[in-house]
This record gives C-alpha cells, sequence and structure tokens, in this order.
C-alpha cells in the first residue's frame, strides 16, 4: 500500500473527549450544568466551576467531575481556582447573565458594571489564568458562550447586548493572537434558549419571565447548546468552528419570533 502523501489530508475523525480536561464555569445551572454532563458523558474529566457549592457539588457526584468554588469576578477566586488544576484542554466561559431590560435612557449603572464584571471581565480573568495550561497541553480549546445578542442590537437591556458584544470581539481578537499557537477559539451564540434562571435573572419577575417564552414552540433547551459545544470541541484539532449561531426553528431573527396562540 502507497505511504501517505504528506499534504493528504489530516483525519476526519472526532477529536476524542477520553484522557481530556474540560473546565465548564458557572456550571451549577443552565447551559453550565447541561455542557458539564455531555463533556461528562463524551469522556471527558469535567471540573466545575462555579459559586453555588450546594448545586455545583451534587452535579460533580452525578457526573463523576470536579466541583472547585469559583467567583469569576473576584481575581483571588480565579487565582485559586487556576492553582488547583494540573491540566486544562478545554475551557468552557459560560459564566454570564443578564441582569436587566431597561432602555439606555433609564439605565442603572449598577447593573451595567454587574453585567460587565461577570460577562466580560470574569470572562477575562478566567482565560487569562488558563491560557498557560491551555497552551501546554498541545492542543487547547477556548469556547466562549456569546449569545445572538452579541452580533445584533436590540430594544431593552442594552447592559446585556453591549457585554456580548464585547465577548463576541474578546473571541474574534483572541482568535488573531493565537492563530500561530495550538488553541482553538470557539464561539457559540444562541438565540432563544429557556432556562430555569436567565429570564427571571433578567426581569425579576415570573410572570415576566415566562411571557418571554409564550407561544413559542421549541425553544432552544440548555442541552441543545450543551450539544453544540461538545460537537465543535469534539472535532479534529485542525478544524476551527469560529461561530456557531443556534437559534430555535421559531426564532427567524432577534426580532421575529413566531408565537402561536
Amino acid at each position: 500500500m502507497p505511504a501517505e502523501h504528506p499534504t493528504a489530508r489530516p483525519s476526519a475523525h472526532p477529536f476524542p473527549g477520553d484522557g481530556r480536561v474540560a473546565v465548564v464555569t458557572g456550571a451549577s445551572s443552565g447551559i453550565g450544568a447541561a455542557t458539564a454532563r455531555r463533556l461528562a458523558a463524551d469522556g471527558f474529566s469535567v471540573v466545575l466551576g462555579a459559586r453555588r457549592m450546594d448545586r455545583l457539588m451534587p452535579l460533580a457526584q452525578e457526573i463523576g467531575g470536579t466541583a472547585v468554588e469559583l467567583d469569576v469576578t473576584d481575581d483571588a477566586s480565579v487565582a485559586s481556582f487556576a492553582a488547583g488544576l494540573e491540566r486544562v484542554d478545554v475551557l468552557v466561559n459560560n459564566a454570564g447573565g443578564a441582569f436587566d431590560a431597561a432602555p439606555v435612557a433609564e439605565a442603572d449603572l449598577d447593573s451595567w458594571s454587574r453585567s460587565f464584571e461577570v460577562n466580560v471581565l470574569g470572562t477575562v480573568r478566567v482565560t487569562k489564568a488558563l491560557l498557560p495550561a491551555l497552551r501546554a497541553s498541545g492542543a487547547g480549546d477556548v469556547v466562549f458562550v456569546g449569545s445572538t445578542a452579541g452580533l445584533v442590537s436590540y430594544e431593552g437591556g442594552a447592559s446585556y447586548t453591549a457585554a456580548k458584544h464585547g465577548v463576541h470581539t474578546l473571541a474574534g481578537t483572541m482568535r488573531l493572537e493565537l492563530v500561530a499557537e495550538p488553541v482553538r477559539i470557539v464561539e457559540i451564540a444562541p438565540g432563544m434558549v429557556k432556562t430555569e434562571e436567565f429570564a427571571l435573572n433578567r426581569t425579576g419577575d415570573p410572570a415576566k419571565a415566562a411571557a418571554v417564552y409564550q407561544g413559542v414552540r421549541g425553544p432552544l433547551v440548555a442541552e441543545d447548546v450543551a450539544d453544540c459545544i461538545a460537537w465543535a470541541v469534539t472535532r479534529p484539532h485542525h478544524v476551527n468552528i469560529d461561530l456557531m449561531v443556534v437559534r430555535p426553528r421559531a426564532q427567524a431573527a432577534q426580532h421575529k419570533v413566531h408565537r402561536e396562540g
């Protein structure tokens, strides 16, 4: 059998999870928890980071992962978290959230500060702290869980859309800066995702939170986004999923959502 040509296409087989360590931030609920479960099922050793250890520890026990307290807004917490990790192959920057739905004219600057601290600065803190380990792995992945709010502006809640635009440009900038290094930069940008906390944290009102999804047949759920993340990080490492936009079929665009009834 002839030898393979040196310029032949690399193997198309998925990049396995077995033996690889994945860190998931904001892993105590929603997309983070679903991602931790999915990556563990795919053979990754999962390190779950979040503030709410009462929720994190049972989940870690369930999936055979490791729960470590992490507050992405606190320098000392991030430094301690990073110091306890011997190996990191995948970082899923999931910690984030929306905290108001106010127009700019009624902006609550405390809410804006919280949004940027969690979504942008928290992501920078964790990425900076774990980048040496990701480089050392020889095949690292940094996944940014962004949002379609980071691609298209819309009325209300500009603190969140501005922060997610920041996450989007952070991913793009890092991809340019690390192009010569063995680290992939992946951005997953979900549209409407129905989770137990996102809309409630944003509105502060259970009725208003429920109204966000009213009449929408089949909004995305956390497991849908986890599926996208797992697929991206198990491609052969020469394949980079720069940006994946994923929406429910009922959401054609940020302002175009089909509601029944």
